[in-house]
């Protein structure tokens, strides 16, 4: 079977500094500036109270929110720049990266422990969270694969399961830092996209539900996360102990109102609501700007989430498969700590720690949204061109 990997595009070539402005999204571009906005906004409002336990400069947290939107916008336009025919080609060495980075930060000296987790490659003027990296790498190398094995994939169970055994390997390694967010957002993406791929029904229900199950025992083998899940369900009954978190959140959303207490006037995040500035931004966005300014962010969501999802069916048309599976694998992935992060929010999932993508602070995170966002724009830029040039040798013809 002929799979087109993606249009071969020469550097240098288009009206900004490569890249077409005519082929961007614009839809998809403009919600992730919204958002990008929002965040900066928010990290300035909600970390001057952090800041000042720490005794550092009031913008302190946003000035590193800054540098770590450039870098990742440097990173996003460098994605921007080549073919995606050259990822195809980088599966393994992708893959040895995103291990090699899980590996890296378990081992002592390098790996820096934060609130019992260790998580961060310590780089001096940042920390480096190696799963972030991580995730996206390993898309990108299941991608590869799905393509170059799709006949594997679709016909023999074994196939399918090689795959998920490099992905129990990288979950091994996930909780043992312990990163248990991060396992699972990668595992909705790896399943989203082998199922894309048209494994077989039977195949992908039975591993499922197998993996629910081994969800199940994670969560309730840790002391801390059995913890989590009894204040999920009543965390006023603990208000000062397990529940705290979720039900200072949760009183920041009745502080929320319709219309919020108005920029800065949010209470919560002097030191009542802990993370304010990270995990549980959006419980400040619906104290400061209530009820609507909560659902406007939800819907600039849901226009960049759809978009993704648009210009990867586009390129799966298009017969470009690899480009479609890295742009589903990366809106699943998205999609997932969107989700999640607004269900811990809101009371509907138990308390984990998972940043909220382009409103949370954090610089690695942050970084590989952009990053994410260039690979998309990448994709839709040479599903734009394969259009143009089938159609305008249609019009030759």
């Amino acid at each position: 079977m002929n799979v087109t990997l993606g249009t071969q595009v020469p550097f240098g070539q288009g009206q900004i500094a490569g890249i077409p402005s005519q082929r961007f999204d614009f839809w998809l571009v403009s919600a992730a500036t919204a958002l990008t906005a929002i965040g900066l906004i928010m990290v300035a409002s909600t970390s001057m109270s952090v800041a000042g336990q720490l005794e550092v400069g009031s913008f302190h947290f946003l000035i590193r929110q800054v540098i770590a939107l450039g870098l990742g916008l440097c990173l996003a336009f460098i994605v921007m720049r080549v073919p995606m025919q050259w990822w195809f080609n980088q599966g393994w060495m992708l893959l040895l990266i995103a291990f090699g980075l899980l590996i890296l930060v378990l081992l002592p000296g390098i790996g820096k422990e934060v609130n019992g987790s260790k998580r961060w490659i310590g780089l001096g003027f940042m920390n480096l969270q190696s799963s972030e990296i991580s995730k996206i790498c390993l898309v990108l190398y299941l991608a590869s694969y799905v393509v170059r094995r799709q006949h594997e994939v679709r016909s023999s169970f074994w196939g399918f399961f090689k795959p998920l055994l490099l992905f129990c390997l990288m979950a091994t390694l996930l909780l043992m830092e312990p990163d248990f967010g991060a396992l699972v957002v990668t595992f909705c993406a790896l399943m989203g996209v082998i199922f894309l791929s048209g494994v077989r029904l039977q195949y992908f229900l039975g591993i499922v539900s197998v993996a629910l199950m081994c969800v199940a025992l994670i969560a309730v083998s840790q002391p801390y996360r059995w913890q989590r899940l009894v204040a999920f369900q009543d965390p006023f009954a603990d208000q000062f102990g397990s529940g705290y978190q979720l039900s200072q959140a949760l009183i920041a959303f009745g502080r929320g109102d319709w219309f919020g207490t108005g920029l800065g006037n949010s209470i919560q995040k002097l030191s009542f609501l802990p993370e304010a500035h990270t995990d549980f931004v959006f419980a400040i966005i619906a104290e400061e700007f209530g009820l609507l300014g909560s659902l406007m962010v939800i819907a600039l969501f849901a226009v960049f989430l759809y978009r993704i999802f648009l210009v990867a069916y586009r390129a799966e048309r298009l017969g470009q498969h690899f480009n479609a599976y890295v742009a589903y694998g990366l809106s699943l992935l998205l999609t997932a700590q969107v989700l999640i992060n607004l269900g811990v929010n809101t009371g509907l999932l138990p308390t984990k720690g998972l940043t909220l993508p382009f409103l949370s602070y954090g610089g690695t995170s942050l970084m590989m949204t952009c990053v994410a966002l260039g690979f998309i724009c990448r994709v839709h830029w040479e599903s734009a061109l394969l259009k143009e040039s089938a159609d305008s040798g249609g019009a030759r013809g």
